[in-house]
């Protein structure tokens, strides 16, 4: 394979001395590192410090550019010296003499004659810009690939090795960042290297959760290079989104058909046009960066604490039965300092704290009573330094909660698993229980234990107490004698007699008094305290417990001026519902038989609501008119109380008045309407108005939002025809329709309202039909056949609603 070039006529051939010249970034002249504004040199000690900066960064740039390329020219010294059969100096000086006969660099040379030998991704992207001759690229991108990897497989981790490609290959063709990820078992992407990117970013991106659609996850999942143009239209997340902005190209990068990670390149702005030359540049990248996970992935850096051989034993632990933790040093110094690193779901706390307040503390901070002479921090120190196994079947135990001394005794087992230690133990009784009880006892009760020794007036207040007196940790705890000072004058009696009981008369004792604070506030406290006597039966201490029972004392303040104001309210409030039973029954008090006018027997039904406080404006009337005719009615007034039942007296009443006019029934619902909707405040009602002539014996009615009446003849029941008509009271003006019907003899209907036929579980119209045939089954014949008929239908309806319900039956004679 030819690769290298012939200088035109005239032209001198110039060998890039700098990493910036090698990938075609030009190198800025000394005059532009410490000239002026104007262009004048800039003199004194500011130029030549600008000199010196600027001879230094070339000399950085040399020595970078020979280093990434040593390895490249050192490999093609391999190769001749396998075909030339000579040692590695004459094929040194044979590399220079080629280059100098080929017109080219030996680095340039070195680069072809690897890609020659070489089998792989590197060589087939260069062999395919030598054969299209027509591609508008850079011809030496065998030696930035080459150049690459040897800087990449020279480096010390991902990070080095993406680095490399950023600045080598990459960054020629306009990338400005890159970053490499390792794919994980659980499907998630951890951040195994990175350049370009800042380290907060590079931070907050180490980790990517499984389920998390990015980039680099649709590349894996697809197994194939993913492009997008721009980032923000793809609408997918990525590291850099918010720095780098443009375009992302993603690469799989695998070895032997296994995807290990994901090569992902972020543009400025959109990516260069794709093509079969730069998607084998890719290739050979991800090539280079699945060998880069498979080299560094067991030295890649891990923020999680169950990485690497913490995780093998964090696994085996959660196996045992019996409480265990690992701890791990946290420095080099001897003995080294632990911290409590994990604790398996068996761990249970002496002291009854939770295990996640211990899980990252310092065994000394969680436990500091390990640090006595023969205690546990011993063990686990000399466990440490000598990896011999420790057993002790009863050990002691201690922790401080709350000023509290808690102690058990355990059997326990340390041991060193690498640079770990486990530290098992197997509580011998139930102290984690108790302890944990009487810490969460005494928090939620607000309870401050104490303990005074007579002999030595010293006092022991845990930090519940000083939290309860309003003083700092650091305060004198106040003695008992001192206790009637910062009581309530009100009530230092009793605080004496408590003491007279405790310490005279050595009892048990209790009371209840108001502590008033340094800061003002004032808290109602209740002490309990015994008497603690010594082997010769002398008083020697006192010990118990302060709780703050504020909470309870303003509980029961407010309860009872609650009760009071409740039997005033219920007082109220049967007074209330005694007066509308006593309004309902003055307007339509029950009836004694049913009525006879004329030829038409007419019965009424009245059933109130269970519960008081559900009395509503149900109301029903049957009267002769001036004319003759026969009225009869049946209305409901929206809602209960007080309100609904002076609404419906006040319709009731009105519709009286009207129908004494001669009008029909629908003039006297239009009537209505406008009383209801100008004359009442807020009330909507529904009503049936029907007026029957003797005569002609013809009924006719009209309705206004209310259910239709039920006509029995003959056996069989019907409803009768809807006819239109609103509510009353929505509107101003209404028009309703009426309809009229011919009687006969022995014919029945009964007018109701919806307390009869409501059900929650039902529709309108299957609880209409339950009603038709329930009405079927009533009494056909007797003298009091139509009140036998309304009982049965108050007696056998299925409603469920506890509303009042009304009831208006004819039968014709």
């Amino acid at each position: 394979m030819h690769q290298s070039r012939e200088p035109h006529p005239g032209q001198e051939l110039s060998i890039p001395t700098s990493r910036a010249e090698l990938i075609g970034v030009p190198r800025p002249a000394v005059l532009e590192a410490h000239a002026g504004p104007d262009g004048a040199a800039v003199s004194g000690a500011l130029g030549r410090l600008a000199g010196t900066v600027d001879r230094l960064r070339r000399q950085l740039d040399e020595a970078q550019a020979h280093a990434a390329g040593r390895s490249v020219v050192e490999m093609a010294v391999g190769i001749l010296v396998e075909r030339l059969r000579c040692g590695p100096t004459e094929a040194a000086k044979q590399l220079h003499l080629l280059a100098e006969q080929a017109g080219t660099t030996p680095l340039a040379l070195a680069a072809g004659l690897v890609n020659q030998a070489a089998a792989d991704k590197i060589s087939e992207a260069a062999q395919e810009f030598v054969a299209r001759t027509t591609e508008p690229a850079d011809p030496d991108v065998g030696v930035r690939l080459r150049n690459t990897e040897a800087d990449a497989l020279s480096g010390s981790d991902a990070a080095s090795a993406a680095r490399a490609m950023l600045e080598h290959a990459l960054r020629p063709l306009g990338a400005v960042a890159v970053a490499i990820w390792a794919a994980r078992p659980d499907l998630s992407l951890a951040l195994a290297g990175s350049a370009g990117f800042t380290e907060a970013e590079a931070r907050r991106w180490h980790h990517v959760p499984p389920g998390v659609l990015t980039a680099a996850r649709r590349a894996l999942d697809g197994r194939t290079t993913v492009e997008y143009r721009t980032l923000a239209d793809a609408g997918v997340p990525s590291i850099g989104q918010h720095e780098t902005g443009g375009g992302r190209t993603a690469v799989p990068a695998g070895v032997g058909g296994r995807l290990t990670g994901v090569l992902e390149v972020c543009w400025r702005g959109e990516p260069p046009e794709r093509s079969q030359s730069l998607q084998r540049q890719f290739e050979a990248l991800a090539e280079l960066c699945a060998a880069t996970l498979e080299t560094w992935a067991e030295d890649a850096p891990d923020d999680t604490p169950a990485s690497g051989r913490l995780d093998e034993l964090t696994r085996l632990v959660d196996g045992l039965l019996d409480p265990c933790m690992v701890l791990e040093p946290v420095d080099d110094a001897f003995p080294p300092q632990f911290v409590i690193r994990h604790a398996n779901p068996a761990f249970v706390d002496f002291a009854g704290r939770p295990t996640a307040s211990l899980v990252g503390s310092p065994l000394l901070e969680a436990y500091p009573l390990v640090a006595r002479e023969g205690g546990l921090l011993g063990a686990v120190e000399d466990v440490h330094a000598t990896g011999a196994p420790f057993r002790d079947p009863g050990m002691r135990l201690a922790a401080l909660v709350d000023g509290v001394l808690l102690t058990a005794d355990a059997y326990v087992s340390v041991s060193r698993h690498g640079d770990h230690v486990t530290v098992l133990w197997r509580l011998a009784d139930h102290t984690p229980k108790i302890a944990r009880l009487l810490h969460h006892a005494q928090r939620l009760g607000r309870i401050g234990g104490f303990e005074e020794d007579l002999d030595s007036r010293q006092v022991v207040w845990n930090d519940t107490l000083f939290e309860l007196y309003g003083m700092p940790p650091t305060a004198r705890p106040i003695a008992l004698e001192e206790l009637a000072e910062h009581a309530h004058p009100d009530d230092r009696d009793a605080v004496d007699r408590f003491l007279r009981t405790l310490l005279h008369h050595r009892r048990p004792a209790s009371t209840a008094f108001r502590l008033q604070r340094a800061d003002g506030v004032t808290r109602h406290i209740r002490v309990v305290a015994e008497p603690v006597h010594d082997h010769g039966e002398r008083l020697s201490a006192v010990r118990g417990a302060y709780q703050d029972i504020s909470a309870q004392h303003w509980t029961e303040v407010a309860l009872a001026a609650t009760r009071d104001q409740l039997a005033q309210t219920e007082q109220q409030v049967a007074e209330r519902h005694r007066l509308v039973r006593q309004l309902q029954h003055a307007i339509m008090p029950p009836s004694a038989g049913p009525l006879s006018l004329g030829d038409l027997e007419v019965a009424v039904r009245y059933r109130p609501a269970e519960k008081d406080h559900l009395v509503g404006g149900d109301w029903y009337d049957a009267l002769p008119l001036p004319s003759g005719q026969v009225l009869v009615c049946v209305g409901d007034v929206a809602g209960h109380g007080i309100e609904a039942a002076t609404g419906m007296v006040a319709l009731r009443n009105a519709l009286r008045g009207l129908a004494a006019t001669g009008a029909g029934p629908a003039q006297l619902l239009a009537w209505l309407n406008s009383v209801t909707h100008h004359l009442t405040d807020n009330v909507t009602a529904t009503a049936i108005c029907g007026l029957y002539d003797p005569q002609r014996r013809r009924l006719r009615w009209a309705r206004a939002g209310h259910l239709p009446p039920v006509l029995l003849r003959g056996g069989t029941a019907r409803c009768l025809p809807q006819v239109d008509g609103i509510l009353l009271g929505v509107i101003g003006q209404a028009d309703y329709q009426e309809s009229e019907i011919e009687l006969r003899t022995g014919d029945r209907i009964v007018m109701y309202t919806d307390g009869l036929i409501e059900r929650r579980d039902q529709g309108l119209q299957a609880s209409l039909a339950n009603l038709v045939a329930l009405s079927e089954t009533a009494p056909q014949a007797g003298a009091t056949a139509l009140e036998a008929h309304l009982d049965h239908l108050l007696r056998f309806s299925g409603a469920d609603t506890d509303d009042d319900t009304c009831l208006v039956g004819i039968e014709v004679r």
